[in-house]
């Protein structure tokens, strides 16, 4: 396929293997211009830490904890909207997208209305065909951690355990928890799993300076019968792309992080130029 797409020989060379050793090899070799990395914000700063002995540029696509953010002037048809994209992007690949929207921040007038939504939501989502496994025993044990008394902070559990689970893989029955404490550990911590926390304001001010309140900003939505309202409020949130009404995937749009979410950006005329070198020639 690299061949049929005109790419002159040597443009692209596969070398398997596993990151701990072929990647560190790239990030130590004086002949490797740049590195792109895609995973955790982990692994990204030891990339970033190793690259900088050869003062190699990186782009780092990393971890997220992306809010979904409901404005107080939704109609109950956009926001039963709203909660279900939510949760069904939550769950996409059994959570385990940096992208996935962990946090649901809504009115709290309308928060009762919300939980019902919610609820009846998660429960299409039994463990199996709609929602696959994790991807290893390790990471299974990691989420069921994060479900924990002490990790949920007295949140009001919607759903929990409710699944029965297939007898083989790594499966963890899908969780959303509300009333979440700002301070705990799901609403601090990217899990990496189908768990969603919903959190009630009362003010844009408050929904805004809680989508800001972590070391991620990779993804984000906001929902409002009001282009001009939820384009404001989209501004002041700190994240390389919102979705406005569950806006589709732009291809030719910039996609990259803030803060520990990532450096530089991958897609679209942004995404070439990253990778790219400047040189002035002057007569």
């Amino acid at each position: 396929a690299i061949d049929e797409a005109g790419l002159m020989p040597g443009a692209f060379n596969l070398v398997p293997g596993s990151g701990t050793i072929v990647g560190e090899i790239m990030t130590h070799s004086p002949d490797v211009d740049l590195v792109s990395f895609t995973g955790s914000t982990a692994v990204g700063r030891q990339i970033a830490m190793a690259s900088a002995a050869t003062i190699k540029r990186v782009t780092l696509e990393l971890g997220g904890k992306s809010a979904s953010v409901v404005l107080d002037d939704v109609s109950d048809q956009l926001l039963e909207k709203a909660v279900k994209v939510t949760v069904a992007n939550c769950y996409l690949n059994a959570g385990q997208t940096c992208t996935a929207l962990s946090r649901l921040i809504v009115p709290a007038s309308k928060l009762d209305q919300v939980e019902g939504i919610a609820a009846a939501a998660v429960a299409k989502y039994p463990p199996g065909d709609r929602l696959g496994p994790l991807i290893s025993a390790e990471q299974r044990k990691e989420v069921l951690s994060c479900l924990e008394p002490d990790s949920t902070g007295g949140s009001k559990a919607l759903h929990h355990g409710q699944f029965t689970l297939p007898e083989r893989g790594y499966y963890v029955s899908p969780a959303v928890f509300s009333r979440v404490p700002t301070d705990c550990r799901i609403a601090k911590e990217e899990v990496f799993g189908p768990v969603l926390s919903i959190f009630a304001v009362d003010s844009d001010a408050q929904a805004i300076e809680l989508a800001n309140d972590t070391i991620y900003g990779l993804s984000g939505a906001i929902w409002s019968d009001s282009q001009e309202h939820a384009l404001s409020v989209s501004t002041q949130i700190r994240t390389g792309q919102i979705d406005i009404n569950g806006a589709p995937f732009n291809p030719e749009a910039p996609f990259g992080g803030y803060k520990q979410s990532g450096i530089g950006r991958e897609i679209g005329k942004y995404g070439i130029e990253d990778v790219l070198e400047l040189k002035a020639v002057q007569t």
